[in-house]
């Protein structure tokens, strides 16, 4: 079973991609990550360190805080 704060983090990530036009694979090169990760990071299927969250959060160019807005 998925962690249910996984699962609302990786939805958050999804939703401000969306927002800034952003294709999964964009958004990827722009924060260094692997596509497929990047997958499996709005899926909630992947348990991402700090530093990836950084890095996403600067891909995004947001505050890292945003990314857990609704996020419990």
């Amino acid at each position: 079973m998925k962690d249910p704060r996984l699962v609302a983090f990786g939805e958050r990530v999804r939703q401000i991609r969306k927002e800034k036009g952003l294709s999964q694979e964009a958004l990827a090169d722009l924060a260094g990550i692997d596509r497929s990760y990047m997958g499996h990071i709005e899926r909630g299927d992947q348990n991402i360190t700090l530093t990836k969250i950084f890095q996403i959060a600067k891909a995004l160019e947001i505050p890292i805080c945003q990314l857990f807005d609704g996020v419990e």
